[in-house]
């Protein structure tokens, strides 16, 4: 089917370390997906913003120009579309 998006990324169980999206459009924004049983935290260094990651949250973020990254979370299972 047709897709806006480029590509897809899926991350299991795995901290995601400060980091920008180097494929994405500058001009573009990336949808982030969190599922599972977790209570993770969702981190913007430009920002010095840290915003909750629980199952089921939705984040649109311009990937290639805000550090962003997800520390290792606490207990449970967590799936990350992007």
């Amino acid at each position: 089917w047709p897709s806006i998006y480029v590509g897809i990324d899926i991350t299991v169980n795995q901290e995601t370390p400060l980091h920008v999206d180097k494929v994405s459009a500058p001009s573009l924004l990336d949808l982030l997906v969190s599922l599972g049983t977790h209570d993770a935290k969702f981190h913007v260094l430009e920002s010095s913003s840290i915003f909750g990651y629980q199952p089921g949250t939705m984040i649109y973020l311009a990937g290639k120009l805000l550090h962003h990254s997800v520390p290792e979370g606490e207990k449970g299972k967590r799936i990350a579309l992007a």
